[in-house]
């Protein structure tokens, strides 16, 4: 974090932390118990602030969650920063949020992505044609950053053929609906039974990494990728 947001220029801070909770099991109101007190132990030490470190959303949390922690900074700092409310990103747009965070990151692969493809040098070396139009992507995480990431390659003539998520997997060579599978995997929680796929996997989704594809986009936890099936994908 410290330095990519040097890199960007974004005076936001550099500190990445976490509780490690699964957030599934837990009630809303105990999911906001945790996260205000996280916030009030980072008061106490004065790891977080506008122009301290400003806190952004990550694998677990949404904006309800980061709004919770703008809340309980504002009810402790309000009156003494007259940044309280810059004090994390990923806030509901009704409470200092701001449009395009959403997608944010995903956009970002995205761009990354569009901009390595547009290099013949690039192309010759991975033995494809320039460009993402006609070219298939396997996405592994279907969360808010492989979620719009497939959204903006679909949109740009790209076919997503792959999706696994921590508990099933989908599969068409001729491709999946992007919005459709979001919609499927919102309503229901797994992937399991979406009319759109011809192959599923249920018992290890992660088998689905090594489904042909022109390019593999890991956009779930670290360490997905290793000596044990890094030859096989």
């Amino acid at each position: 974090m410290t330095f990519k947001l040097a890199i960007a220029d974004v005076p936001f801070g550099g500190g990445k932390g976490g509780i490690k909770i699964n957030p599934r099991e837990l009630s809303q109101g105990e999911l906001e118990r945790v996260t205000r007190k996280y916030t009030m132990e980072l008061i106490k030490k004065g790891f977080i602030g506008a122009a301290v470190d400003c806190l952004g959303p990550d694998m677990g949390t949404n904006e309800q969650v980061m709004t919770w922690i703008k809340d309980t900074y504002m009810n402790v700092k309000g009156e003494t920063d007259i940044n309280a409310e810059g004090c994390c990103t990923g806030k509901f747009i009704a409470q200092g949020g701001i449009n395009g965070r959403n997608e944010s990151t995903g956009l970002g692969v995205y761009y990354a992505i569009r901009e390595l493809t547009s290099y013949q040098n690039f192309a010759d070396k991975v033995g494809l044609p320039k460009g993402i139009k006609g070219r298939t992507f396997n996405v592994q995480g279907f969360g808010a950053v492989g979620y719009w990431a497939s959204h903006f390659l679909q949109k740009d003539g790209g076919k997503v053929t792959t999706i696994i998520e921590y508990n099933s997997a989908i599969h068409n060579p001729d491709g999946l609906d992007v919005e459709a599978a979001k919609d499927f995997m919102t309503k229901n929680g797994t992937l399991k039974g979406f009319p759109g796929a011809k192959e599923t996997e249920l018992t290890n989704p992660l088998n689905f990494l090594t489904k042909p594809a022109d390019y593999l986009i890991p956009a779930a936890v670290e360490k997905s990728l290793h000596k044990a099936n890094a030859e096989h994908i």
